[in-house]
């Protein structure tokens, strides 16, 4: 499976439909930050927050052999490449356990979906999903990997699996290996050298020429800038 379409899937009907397995709609609320601090998530938690996530972070959800499962899932989904690390390497397995904690409406259809796998297995191969070959778990995927060619059977199998991919690109692309990926920069310090000398001439003021060395340069953005009892700039 291709890495752009996967992210060409993402972005197709999948999101934000709601029909899983069960018909039900997972809670809808903000996917928490992966990286943890002493106790609790970033973002200056209350108390009580930091309680919540050590609660949470107490549980276990998946059981070996589901997280067996989406292990392998992930990483066909996310894989290694050349300029990025599988899923399972940036802990989006941990990430799709978490979210099965704090969203609980995800339980349900994510422990249906990963249940299908055996007996879907089972029909085509006559063995478990673990005990597949790469080839066949390809085979399998492929299956409701793709919503618009999917055969009408398969379509509590697409749904789910559409859970499962926004699962793991949302917590894949919430990491910085996954920013890289994407190659985003976010908000950057530009370069500004003073008032352009048109604008300046136009409006009949004159630069102070003693300021014009301290403007920022490219090669100077790392250097922190200093201040005189009186506010001037010094350096």
């Amino acid at each position: 499976m291709n890495r752009r379409e996967n992210l060409k899937l993402l972005f197709t009907g999948s999101i934000g439909t709601g029909l899983f397995l069960t018909g039900c709609e997972p809670e809808v609320s903000p996917l928490p930050h992966l990286q943890l601090l002493d106790g609790g998530t970033r973002g200056g938690r209350i108390e009580e927050e930091i309680r919540r996530d050590q609660a949470l972070l107490a549980e276990q959800f998946f059981t070996e052999e589901e997280l067996k499962k989406i292990n392998i899932l992930v990483d066909i989904i996310m894989p290694k490449d050349t300029s990025s690390p599988a899923a399972t390497e940036i802990g989006v397995p941990e990430f799709i356990e978490f979210i099965m904690k704090d969203q609980p409406g995800y339980q349900t259809p994510m422990r249906g979906g990963l249940m299908w796998l055996d007996f879907e297995s089972h029909e085509k191969f006559g063995k478990l999903f673990l005990e597949l070959s790469q080839d066949e778990t390809i085979q399998l995927v492929e299956l409701v990997a793709w919503p618009e060619s999917s055969l009408p059977e398969y379509q509590g199998g697409v749904r789910w699996f559409n859970m499962l991919r926004n699962l793991t690109c949302s917590g894949y692309f919430s990491t910085e290996a996954g920013w890289k990926y994407l190659d985003y920069k976010g908000n950057q310090p530009n370069v500004w050298d003073g008032v352009p000398q048109e604008v300046m001439d136009k409006h009949g003021f004159k630069l102070d020429e003693k300021y014009i060395p301290l403007y920022l340069k490219p090669e100077q953005r790392g250097t922190v800038a200093n201040w005189d009892e009186k506010g001037d700039l010094i350096g």
